[in-house]
């Protein structure tokens, strides 16, 4: 026989807490009246959590609702948003961007750093790493920020189950180097996350897939990779690789990816230098770099020279093609509904290559699907790592929701 069982009092105290934390976190500022309305619950137990989180610092009296309404019920209450700090830090080959923000993701200050290639002599690669953590902590010193809470990174490669990063490329050493130092500060906790991955939960969250469930994020920029949200939760795969969709094998490549390079897969269709290549074959200028920035330029360049007789049309379609192969294998294998194309090159394509991508999909795959171009903007990696910062932080001090 099954017993009932119902929630012990400092059990429902705790869902109680949280409750009132998320709705202050999400609407701001609010009256124990509007908490009361909110939650359903009594004036009694509302005035009863309020003392207790205010007791532990993690909301504060802000001031009153009305001119000239008077008591208790008039009091607004907030987040006290310094009560934690966290940072994101976005790190690619040749620097790192970074913010600091507080317990409600409201950033606070920010910081880009190039980083030269130090080749191969690792006192170089220490002191950029120095460096990079000595811009974290003048950062959130300048930010109000005596300790970081949780700090996010973003980076390039696989990240398995125990957080550890195996690179899919040619990754200066000095990025090791980073994570290990961030690691040894002092009550900081760090989280080492896919670049692409932050940038899918930024589009679930505050982008283009909210309220999306089901979605694939096809980051499209130096290199291509993916994000795969189904069922609400980011899936990783079973070491960290779902979504390396550069090693996909596709036709129209010269050769076939190995273990050790993607140069002959999806990425050497739609990463940044061939997108440059191909805009070169249809007279559009491109920068002979060949890097994300450039095809950006290119992409750009293409939407301004659309009309008949215009090479704008021709290279759009050429390269919704190429996009809309790599994303139709993912379509028959997972059916997410919804593409959003994001990073350098899907942002600048907007929603002009992304209807072009949806059209040539559908004649590609029996898959209804959706494409959508990304909303998050070029700091969705960065967006993506407060948001997972500022989870992390308030399952600590809110408890788990």
């Amino acid at each position: 026989m099954t017993t009932a069982r119902t929630a012990t009092p400092s059990t429902a105290r705790a869902i109680n807490d949280r409750l009132a934390l998320d709705l202050l976190l999400d609407q701001g500022p609010l009256t124990a009246t509007e908490l009361r309305g909110l939650t359903g619950l009594s004036r009694p137990t509302v005035a009863d959590l309020l003392d207790r989180l205010q007791r532990a610092g993690l909301i504060a009296l802000v001031g009153e609702r009305g001119e000239q309404r008077r008591g208790p019920n008039a009091r607004l209450y907030a987040l006290a948003a310094s009560r934690a700090h966290l940072a994101a830090v976005d790190v690619r080959s040749a620097g790192v961007s970074l913010v600091v923000a507080d317990l409600a993701g409201q950033v606070l200050g920010a910081a880009e750093l190039a980083v030269e290639d130090p080749g191969p002599d690792p006192d170089a690669h220490r002191a950029a790493v120095d460096r990079i953590v000595r811009t974290l902590l003048d950062t959130a010193r300048r930010a109000g920020a005596g300790h970081l809470h949780t700090v996010a990174v973003g980076a390039p490669g696989l990240v398995d189950a125990t957080g550890r990063l195996q690179s899919t490329g040619e990754l200066p050493a000095w990025h090791a180097g980073l994570f290990a130092a961030l690691r040894g500060l002092p009550g900081t906790d760090v989280i080492l996350e896919n670049e692409v991955n932050l940038a899918g939960r930024a589009e679930y969250r505050t982008g283009a897939a909210r309220g999306r469930d089901d979605f694939v994020l096809v980051w499209l920029g130096h290199s291509v990779g993916a994000a795969v949200v189904l069922d609400g939760k980011l899936r990783r795969g079973a070491g960290g690789g779902a979504g390396e969709i550069c090693f996909l094998p596709v036709p129209g490549t010269t050769a076939l990816p190995t273990a050790a390079g993607c140069a002959g897969g999806f990425h050497g269709l739609a990463g940044s230098a061939a997108v440059c290549a191909l805009a070169r074959a249809h007279g559009l200028p491109a920068a002979p770099a060949d890097d994300a920035p450039a095809a950006e330029a290119a992409v750009r360049a293409a939407l301004d020279a659309l009309g008949e007789g215009e090479p704008g049309g021709p290279f759009l379609d050429e390269l919704a093609e190429r996009i809309a192969l790599g994303t139709s294998a993912i379509c028959v294998i997972l059916d997410p509904g919804c593409v959003v194309l994001g990073g350098e090159i899907g942002r600048a394509g907007g929603p002009e290559l992304a209807a072009r991508v949806e059209r040539r999909l559908a004649g590609l795959s029996p898959v209804r699907t959706e494409v959508r171009a990304g909303e998050a903007g070029g700091g969705a990696v960065l967006g993506g790592a407060v948001l997972t910062a500022g989870d992390a932080v308030r399952r600590d001090l809110f408890g788990e929701p």
